[in-house]
């Protein structure tokens, strides 16, 4: 996924009392309530779970709801990794939008949670479950919208493509990627919208500033590996396979990369600065100067999120090595996970940490999407910063000023990754957004006892309507 919004507290008092205007039927909140209860009770992890039936039950819906099958089609490279296609033909006035959507989850373990992680459980203000951040929610509101669309004989201005697809958590069969190769005429588009990112961040539950997503980082994974031909536990030695791996990683946690801003980072710390007090606010003011304030950079790279949104980051992430308790190992290996800037290669990336770890012990190799392992990683670079064009952003800021009056709306860069990357290596500019708001301390995507506020539900199903409609300029057949 890409990683959700998280910010300090705001002072502007406005925001935080600011409540949606989204009033939905009864019809439409038990729709989208049922639609996204089946969709979080279906495992769609890459472990035992199937996307397949989550496409075919989605797929179900759109059928019952009045779609030809020739629009709701279910495709994919093998039994468990199905992916929806589904298309609203419009007028043709503009060539086609495109959603992409995930419908698989992270890995969940019953014994980690305080709830079943495959049961929808609704308590305390909150709809629990595997997926409802991360992104079983947006999914969900495509489909209502879908099905909204449909009930109302809306045409829109251009077709509209639902893609709800396999394996941008992990696996080998990326649907996005899997369809642009094999079945680009369903999924062509002139833009694309990724709700997997951009969204609102909340305070307490009330929003702040909603963020599009005009930019990400690139993902990557490298082995770090130590061999030794190791002995018995007794005659320990200093050259000692796991202590070579220890000392790399800590070696990369007091070394951080450079600082850097681009153009829609740059433009993120400006609008940010105006909601912030203090010395947050003058910090990021000060860092956008030229030259930037070292001392501003080191206070706010103490907040994770600054931090990796004004460099790339690498941590470690897995560690394992030693054969036997009483042996001293003979291997051991370590995953460190780097989130890259856009304009650096992977490549680049993996030849720095190797100067960062300074040890002709330690190789350093690229681990890909299928998990295969090089010696070299690929020297493409990420893509670009493009900052939302008028015809994306206007509809967007008017819909938010209809729901959040007052809201304002700040384009940024996500600090994980998605499926954005097929999109936009295909040729399709592509955008986060989607209208669910996350409490900035209450992030729980991938973690435990995941969850959303109902409310924030609900509001989000409502924005997507609202906003698919402002890009399609329709209207009744």
């Amino acid at each position: 996924m890409a990683l959700p919004r998280n910010f300090r507290p705001l002072a502007a008092a406005l925001f935080l009392s600011l409540a949606s205007a989204a009033q939905l039927d009864d019809a439409t909140r038990s729709l989208s309530r049922d639609i996204f209860r089946q969709l979080v009770e279906i495992d769609t992890t890459d472990s035992v779970g199937s996307t397949t039936v989550a496409a075919e039950a989605m797929r179900q819906r759109l059928l019952d709801a009045g779609f030809d099958p020739a629009d709701a089609q279910v495709l994919g490279p093998n039994s468990r990794k199905g992916n929806l296609v589904a298309r609203i033909h419009g007028s043709g006035a503009h060539k086609p939008l495109l959603i992409i959507g995930h419908i698989d989850v992270v890995e969940a373990r019953r014994e980690d949670w305080t709830t079943n992680p495959f049961e929808f459980i609704e308590k305390d203000g909150y709809f629990y479950g595997r997926g409802t951040q991360d992104m079983k929610v947006s999914d969900a509101a495509a489909v209502t919208a879908f099905i909204r669309f449909k009930r109302e004989n809306y045409r829109p201005g251009r077709d509209i493509i639902l893609a709800l697809t396999a394996d941008e958590e992990g696996g080998k069969s990326n649907g996005v990627d899997w369809l642009l190769r094999n079945h680009r005429d369903l999924v062509d588009a002139e833009f694309a919208l990724n709700p997997d990112g951009g969204g609102v961040t909340a305070v307490h539950g009330k929003p702040v500033n909603l963020d599009i997503e005009a930019s990400e980082k690139l993902y990557a994974d490298f082995q770090l590996t130590t061999t030794n031909p190791g002995g018995h536990s007794s005659l320990p030695r200093s050259d000692n396979a796991i202590y070579h791996i220890a000392d790399a990683l800590a070696r990369l946690e007091r070394a951080p990369f450079p600082f850097e801003l681009n153009e829609v980072t740059r433009l993120y710390f400006e609008r940010r600065a105006a909601l912030e007090t203090g010395q947050t606010a003058a910090d990021m003011r000060a860092i956008l100067r030229t030259p930037p304030d070292e001392d501003a950079i080191a206070r706010l790279s103490r907040d994770a999120r600054y931090n990796s949104t004004m460099r790339t980051t690498c941590v470690a992430t897995r560690l394992g090595g030693g054969h036997a308790n009483n042996a001293l190992p003979q291997l051991a290996q370590a995953n460190v996970n780097c989130r890259i800037l856009p304009g650096h290669s992977a490549e680049e990336i993996r030849q720095k940490l190797i100067a960062v770890f300074a040890d002709p012990q330690v190789t350093v190799r690229f681990v890909d999407g299928a998990s295969n392992v090089t010696d070299r990683a690929p020297d493409k670079t990420a893509f670009p910063p493009i900052l939302p064009k008028p015809a994306i952003l206007g509809p967007l800021e008017h819909v938010a000023a209809q729901m959040w009056p007052g809201l304002p709306v700040i384009p940024d860069m996500e600090t994980g990754a998605s499926d954005s990357i097929y999109t936009i290596a295909a040729g399709i500019p592509t955008y986060g957004v989607n209208g669910v708001a996350i409490d900035q301390d209450d992030i729980r995507a991938h973690g435990k006892d995941e969850r959303v506020r109902i409310a924030s539900f609900y509001d989000g199903v409502e924005f997507f309507y609202l906003y698919l409609k402002a890009l399609t300029d329709g209207g009744r057949a």
